[in-house]
């Protein structure tokens, strides 16, 4: 065999090579169909029942998890029925598009459909931008995107036994006062997922939910501030951040954090490993104490009976 044969076959097996990695690359990647629909509703702000005039995507706050692959394609529609009274927008923090096309505002008995290419892993926002974009934000109108990282999990990047969703939001009693709001003027709550001790049976009595592991678990808080206004101070008490993943990206990890500050309209993951021979409680809060005594606490009880869904699946936000 001569030296031109060699190379050829080097060359062509370089090549096969390359396209065997781009198919199994377009293999992975999909497209997600992901439809809100603006609903302007009351919902419960408070485990007493408070009733708030809301505006939501899909009637929740906040709006559900999406979670794609990176390289995934986001198929999404919007819809804003004609029963609205407000026009609605949508902003994906995770998507590189045009503010004046894909973002612009809805108009009641109108639909937005766009496409965007989820490029960059994280942990990211959405939120309508719609004018009065505080207004909207403040009313409800927030939610996560998790894009995962295509190499999946690694030693610098540890698969979690449990994984939960907390975003965290301002209550405004009067939802109609948008210079309020602008101005951070008569804010009365803090919205852990859309309620004020949503997880918090301690602080409050009427809450009957807890987020629950079992001793020794990794578990990754993936946290948004959806706040109009002001940074979070994010804490687990009795506890430290194993990890932080700033963003939600695993090029970017700190590690035995005590408190990690996160701005307003951004999200990192957080990494809590129990003690594994006894069972612990953690708080979990936002350590601006303003906010933590108006309803920004979590309790997360390590124990080793913990509901083995709790954590996992569809199961990461709890409602």
């Amino acid at each position: 065999m001569n030296m031109s044969t060699i190379r050829f076959r080097a060359v062509t097996a370089t090549i096969l090579t390359a396209g065997m990695m781009i198919a199994a690359n377009a293999v992975q990647a999909k497209t997600v169909n992901v439809t809100f629909t603006a609903k302007e509703t009351k919902v419960a702000i408070d485990n007493k029942g408070t009733m708030y005039p809301a505006w939501t995507f899909d009637g929740m706050i906040p709006g559900k998890v999406v979670r794609v692959t990176e390289g995934d394609v986001v198929d999404f529609k919007l819809v804003n029925p004609k029963t609205n009274k407000n026009s609605h927008s949508i902003d994906f923090h995770a998507a590189e598009v045009d503010v004046l096309g894909e973002f612009a505002p809805v108009k009641p008995g109108k639909t937005k459909h766009f496409k965007f290419t989820a490029k960059r892993p994280g942990v990211y926002m959405y939120h309508c931008g719609a004018s009065t974009m505080a207004q909207h934000i403040a009313r409800g109108m927030y939610g996560v995107i998790i894009v995962d990282p295509k190499a999946g999990y690694s030693k610098a990047f540890p698969k979690p036994d449990r994984e939960y969703v907390l975003i965290q939001g301002q209550y405004f009693p009067n939802a109609d006062d948008k210079a309020a709001m602008i101005e951070n003027r008569g804010w009365a709550g803090a919205l852990i997922n859309g309620k004020m001790f949503n997880y918090d049976p301690v602080h409050d009595p009427d809450a009957t939910k807890v987020l629950v592991s079992k001793p020794g678990e990794r578990v990754r808080i993936h946290f948004v501030n959806a706040n109009i206004n002001m940074p979070v101070a994010f804490h687990p008490i009795a506890g430290i951040w194993d990890r932080v993943y700033v963003n939600g990206n695993a090029r970017n990890t700190l590690y035995d954090i005590q408190t990690y500050g996160v701005p307003v309209a951004a999200a990192s993951s957080f990494d809590l490993v129990s003690p594994a021979d006894h069972a612990t409680n953690n708080a979990i809060v936002d350590h601006t104490m303003s906010a933590a005594m108006r309803g920004a606490i979590t309790v997360l009880m390590n124990k080793p009976d913990a509901d083995p869904k709790m954590g996992r699946g569809d199961n990461i936000l709890i409602r």
